[in-house]
């Protein structure tokens, strides 16, 4: 029982942290080789191996729970090994712009421990896509914010950084070699439509990423998110939107950040912290899609 247990562990845990299709993402060390010197590679990925290892060590362990009690006395505990388990997959995807002047000033960002932000892929205006972590690992990406029941948003998601500054329009390969990622990942992990996401609407209170510009609308005509069909049938009289607003998974807590992440999102023309007809009426249908 140990032995097939311990083979079955094996075969997760690499599968754990295996590549996802290389023809789609290239490796780190191909992508970035032109913006990040080779030394400056080869010591980020020997840090991020030995990190990888510790990780493994850490769920390779077989240990009985150390329970005290009140009295100081250890509680009686044993390992059993279950044939009943598997690995944790990502159930989100949260999209940023990066808000740098290059490719490469952020592959350095992610790269340098002090700074403590990671993603799991950047995206380059050219199109070329950085994976910079397993996409079963917990990248620094989301931060603080709240997303439904959801407060730990970097344990269940995937972290995608875009170059972009924030006030420019994103790049038409960028955006095309975006889709075919956000494709493949719904695919690879069963991803809902609903659970993609970006930086304004997990933490409206601190970021505005990806902004107006990012076309929602075009994402959501290829299953990722959704966006407001055009004939909208008018909200109920004294509609509230608050409520409407906390159950697509918007923290309510402070209602302006609420509704200018919101609009960001689904108006884009108008981010003013005040619901107009028109907002209530395109919040009322995106509530029956979530």
């Amino acid at each position: 029982m140990k032995q097939a247990y311990q083979i079955g562990l094996g075969v997760l845990l690499m599968a754990m942290f295996a590549a996802c299709s290389p023809k789609v993402v290239p490796k780190v060390s191909e992508a970035a080789s032109s913006v990040v010197p080779p030394v400056a590679l080869a010591v980020t990925n020997k840090v991020y191996s030995g990190q990888k290892d510790s990780l493994l060590s850490l769920a390779a362990a077989e240990d009985a729970p150390m329970i005290i009690d009140s009295a100081g006395n250890q509680l009686p505990a044993e390992w059993v090994a279950t044939v009943n388990f598997g690995i944790r997959k990502p159930n989100y995807v949260v999209l940023h712009y990066t808000a740098q002047d290059s490719l490469g000033q952020t592959i350095r960002t992610f790269t340098l421990k002090h700074t403590q932000v990671s993603a799991h892929y950047v995206i380059g205006k050219t199109g070329r896509i950085v994976r910079m972590a397993n996409d079963y690992l917990r990248a620094n990406h989301a931060g603080v914010g709240k997303w439904g029941s959801i407060t730990d948003m970097n344990s269940c998601s995937i972290g995608i950084e875009i170059d972009n500054n924030g006030k420019e329009p994103y790049a038409e390969p960028q955006i095309k070699a975006l889709i075919y990622l956000l494709k493949q990942l719904k695919t690879n992990y069963s991803i809902p439509q609903a659970n993609f996401i970006g930086h304004q609407d997990w933490a409206p209170k601190r970021k505005p990423d990806p902004g107006p510009l990012f076309p929602w609308q075009l994402m959501a005509a290829n299953g990722i998110g959704f966006w407001p069909d055009e004939l909208l049938v008018p909200a109920p009289f004294n509609y509230d939107y608050l409520t409407a607003l906390r159950l697509i998974g918007y923290d309510i807590s402070s209602p302006k950040d609420a509704v200018v992440a919101f609009k960001r999102h689904f108006i884009q023309t108008d981010v003013t912290p005040v619901m107009t007809q028109l907002d209530l009426n395109v919040l009322y249908n995106l509530s029956k899609k979530y």
